[in-house]
């Protein structure tokens, strides 16, 4: 089979297009025959060796894909092969003509769903309503969304005030999508391009889903409502850690969140992972996709993530 192979950590044209043994599922996995791979920015980090991940090179990169149940390993009901799933791997093995991945991470895709759709939408969808629910709006508060037009961030702007946002503010790098964020549904809209950025806050906010990481999270958390505020954090698009510290909290009485590990990671997939593919299926959410390349064009699927100029999902097909 065809596949993408990382050999060293670097630049995007260290993805290399590479013959490999098609793999066998192992006891409790499903085999795809890929149709849509998902390409995340958490990817193009992994790829450059910027962020902190257990990467056994050589490698096949990629955590999300959609396609053909085409066998099973031990344990996993027969009759699922020839059904549509789309599930993650749980980190590597998704840049590929087929995909072994297990069989608890995956979801049959709903009928009247196209597979492209449904991987599109589901993961950062599902983890976008993860962070909402934990959030625990009360259904006036004021909430920042940052980079309201990524993958994740562009559903939280959406569906922030149905479940309780009372005032949306999001921020975003271009003029092109800050418009983009209004039309999302974005009260007010700021350009996190532009230093001191959260100077121009208006007033408190009450909940901050934090996703760029470095030296601007302890300036927005600044922010924060004295006593309630609170802080979900959840990425770092900027490659560094949050700069917020014990005492910074301490002097505003306020929380911080970290949303990451195995526990957040299965409730994302267990609970909201199927609500989303549900909504998707439904019509009350929908498949935010910016652009779809053949598989041997992942770096310049890279390139693109980086250039932080297109807005919806980049996926690659075999």
């Amino acid at each position: 089979m065809r596949a993408i192979v990382l050999t060293s950590t670097g630049e995007p044209d260290e993805l290399r297009l590479t013959d490999l043994p098609r793999p066998r599922p192992e006891a409790g996995q499903l085999l795809l025959r890929a149709q849509a791979i998902g390409v995340s920015y958490a990817e193009t980090q992994i790829r450059a060796g910027t962020l902190p991940f257990p990467l056994p090179l050589p490698a096949v990169i990629g955590a999300e894909v959609a396609g053909e149940v085409v066998e099973v390993g031990e344990g996993v009901d027969e009759k699922l092969i020839g059904g549509t799933m789309v599930g993650v791997t749980g980190g590597l093995g998704a840049y590929a003509e087929y995909v072994a991945l297990p069989a608890a991470m995956a979801c049959p895709v709903p009928d009247g769903l196209a597979p492209e759709h449904a991987l599109a939408g589901a993961a950062p969808g599902a983890l976008a309503l993860a962070l909402l629910h934990k959030a625990a709006l009360t259904g006036a508060e004021t909430v920042l969304v940052e980079a309201g037009t990524s993958s994740v961030g562009s559903y939280l702007v959406r569906h922030a005030k149905e479940f309780g946002a009372g005032h949306v503010i999001a921020t975003a790098g271009s003029a092109a999508k800050r418009e983009r964020a209004a039309a999302l549904g974005a009260d007010t809209v700021l350009d996190h391009a532009t230093l001191g950025w959260p100077d121009g806050l208006p007033g408190d906010v009450d909940v901050i889903f934090e996703s760029i990481g470095g030296a601007s999270a302890g300036q927005v958390l600044g922010h924060l409502t004295p006593g309630t505020g609170r802080m979900l954090y959840y990425g770092l698009l900027t490659g560094e850690p949050a700069a917020v510290t014990a005492a910074d909290l301490m002097t505003r009485g306020v929380t911080v969140t970290a949303c990451s590990g195995p526990a957040w990671a299965g409730q994302v997939f267990g609970t909201h992972y199927p609500q989303m593919l549900a909504r998707l299926a439904e019509g009350r959410s929908e498949a935010y996709l910016g652009r779809t390349l053949p598989l041997s064009r992942a770096a310049d699927a890279h390139r693109l993530l980086e250039s932080r100029q297109l807005t919806g999902r980049i996926l690659l097909t075999p």
